[in-house]
């Protein structure tokens, strides 16, 4: 196997499509994707839950069956996104008081830690605790080990998401054939990825707009302080269209050639009708309306989750996701939110990630996710295949057949019968080496 040990297999459930990606670790840091592959999964994933057990479980293993072939290797194991419409943050505070004043050590913290993580919520787990800051004797510090003071506040953010997520997600990977390397967090992961330690720490929104969800994660003096799923996104655009007595495909179509998020001269433009099946059509204002009416109720609440923190975000806001690829988004969004927010929209390969020699991929920034999860692997996912030794033992098998049928015969001739056991003990014998020769070791 080789190099082939090395590589780490990574899953995004997407509410359009699930999609594998395998890739490895570089000696720079770098990390070079091997495969991309996608399935279709309609009915599968709902706002990026599992919406089918059975259908996600099947997509799952096709996709990674996928990668295989690609490859020719075994997934032993995977890494698997988790994302949704649930998954929330949450402030929690902490407070210990002393008699007197107290030496604060590693363990004061931890116990601290524990505290928070026993914390419960109706219907919801804690998926990830992000301390913020603490304060002794009205300080804010970041690090209080080593500290006095007769009493000690912590504050922690909270990552939620509805419980029977997580269970969903590992009961598809393990009914897929499949270990679970680790159930990463893929917003974290995704800013991680795409957003710079000076931007976190300089204050920076990082806006990801997908199929049926946005997520928003604000980042301040480099940590996360908030964390919001918006249930809108790129599909919410296309049902819009939809309505109109349009069919989905072509709704979808006309979203990416003719949408806009921000219309600046609305009486120049839209006066072209467009020709749809079966003899219809629509008028490209209209059409142009609708799509610009969603992106602004989507950008308002994008919004609604940012503008208490806005002052602080000196880096502005980060737009990544298929939805944010419409014409005029950066223009749209500061019209709409009446924000002077620095805009940007991430485009081409992320640092650090390179493509296998001859692997061309036309949208990388409609992966994001997916390279993010992969980057954020730390062991091999691959392990020996089991089919070639069975082969061989299934011609073993064969052969004690083959060997017993002999017996047998002989038991009929005219000849003396052997004393039992007679012949069998060098039968058992040269089957013995003829097994055990599979499990050698190959010579170097």
């Amino acid at each position: 196997m080789g190099a082939e040990k090395d590589i780490i297999v990574a899953v995004e459930l997407a509410s359009t499509a699930i999609r594998a990606i395998a890739g490895r670790k570089e000696p720079d840091g770098s990390v070079q994707i091997l495969a991309v592959v996608q399935e279709e999964a309609a009915n599968t994933i709902h706002k990026g839950v599992v919406d089918n057990i059975d259908k996600t479980t099947q997509t799952i293993r096709q996709a990674v069956r996928q990668i295989n072939d690609k490859l020719n290797i075994h997934t032993k194991s995977i890494y698997v996104g988790l994302s949704g419409q649930s998954l929330r943050s949450k402030q929690n505070v902490v407070t210990r008081q002393f008699t007197e004043k107290t030496h604060i050590t590693h363990q004061i913290i931890d116990e601290m830690k524990d505290a928070n993580g026993a914390v419960t919520y109706a219907g919801s787990e804690i998926l990830d605790m992000i301390p913020q800051e603490y304060r002794i004797a009205n300080r804010q510090v970041a690090d209080p080990v080593g500290m006095q003071g007769d009493s000690i506040e912590a504050n922690f953010l909270n990552v939620l998401a509805r419980t029977n997520l997580k269970e969903n997600i590992e009961k598809c990977v393990h009914d897929a054939g499949f270990e679970l390397a680790e159930l990463l967090i893929s917003p974290l992961c995704l800013a991680d990825t795409l957003l710079s330690s000076s931007e976190k720490i300089s204050g920076c929104a990082l806006v990801d707009m997908g199929g049926e969800t946005t997520t928003v994660s604000v980042y301040d003096r480099g940590i996360l302080r908030h964390l919001c799923v918006i249930p809108l996104g790129g599909s919410t655009v296309t049902s819009d269209i939809a309505s109109n007595s349009i069919e989905t495909d072509e709704a979808e179509t006309l979203k990416l050639k003719y949408g806009t998020a921000y219309r600046s001269e609305p009486g120049k433009q839209g006066v072209n009708s467009i020709s749809l099946s079966h003899s219809r059509s629509i008028d490209e204002l209209s059409l142009q309306e609708i799509i610009e009416a969603r992106y602004e109720e989507i950008f308002l609440n994008i919004w609604k989750q940012i503008d208490g923190r806005s002052e602080r975000l000196l880096s502005g806001i980060v737009f990544t996701g298929g939805a944010a690829r419409v014409k005029d988004l950066a223009e749209g969004f500061g019209k709409h939110t009446h924000s002077d927010k620095l805009i940007r929209v991430v485009k081409g390969l992320p640092t650090n990630v390179k493509l296998a020699h001859g692997l061309n991929i036309a949208e990388p920034d409609t992966l994001y996710t997916l390279m993010a999860l992969l980057q954020h692997g730390d062991q091999s996912c691959v392990g020996e295949s089991s089919d070639g030794v069975q082969e061989e033992i299934d011609f073993g098998a064969s052969e004690i057949t083959t060997e017993t049928a002999l017996e047998n015969q002989e038991e009929t001739t005219d000849e003396p019968k052997k004393a039992p056991g007679e012949g069998t003990g060098k039968k058992l014998s040269r089957l013995w080496d003829k097994v055990s020769k599979l499990f050698e070791e190959p010579e170097d």
